[in-house]
C-alpha cells in the first residue's frame, strides 16, 4: 500500500510564502516524475509544476519566477516553495507521483494522488 502525505497548507496574506510538502510512504521500487496541482472553486484541476527524477522541472506560465519544486530522493519527497503568493493561488493543492513496482521480470507503473492540502491567500 502506498500513500503520498501532504503537509503545510494554510493561510496567508497576499505577497507571503508557504512550502508544501508531500511524503511517499510504502513498498515501491522507485518514483519517477512527481508534481503539484490545484484545485479552485468551481474550476478544472490544473498542473503547477513538476520534477522528474533527474531533477528537470517544469511549471504553469501563472507561477513561473514565484513557485520552485523539489525533491529529496532519498527521502521520497516532493516539496513546492510558494513565494508572493497571490489571492488567484487559493486552491487545494494535490500531489502526485508516478511510481514503479517490480515483480520478478515484469514491472507496473501507477500514478498516486495526495489527499489535498488547502492554501487560501487573503488580499
Amino acid at each position: 500500500q502506498v500513500q503520498l502525505v501532504e503537509s503545510g497548507g494554510g493561510l496567508v496574506q497576499a505577497g507571503g510564502s508557504l512550502r508544501l510538502s508531500c511524503a511517499a510512504a510504502g513498498t515501491f521500487f522507485s518514483i519517477n516524475a512527481m508534481g503539484w496541482y490545484r484545485q479552485a472553486p468551481g474550476k478544472q484541476r490544473e498542473l503547477v509544476a513538476t520534477i522528474t527524477s533527474d531533477y528537470i522541472t517544469s511549471y504553469a506560465e501563472s507561477v513561473k519566477g514565484r513557485f520552485t519544486i523539489s525533491r529529496d530522493n532519498a527521502k521520497n519527497t516532493v516539496y513546492l516553495q510558494m513565494n508572493s503568493l497571490k489571492p488567484e493561488d487559493t486552491a487545494v493543492y494535490y500531489c502526485n507521483a508516478h511510481m514503479e513496482f517490480r515483480y520478478g521480470s515484469g514491472r507496473s507503473a501507477v500514478v498516486y494522488w495526495g489527499q489535498g492540502t488547502q492554501v487560501t491567500v487573503s488580499s
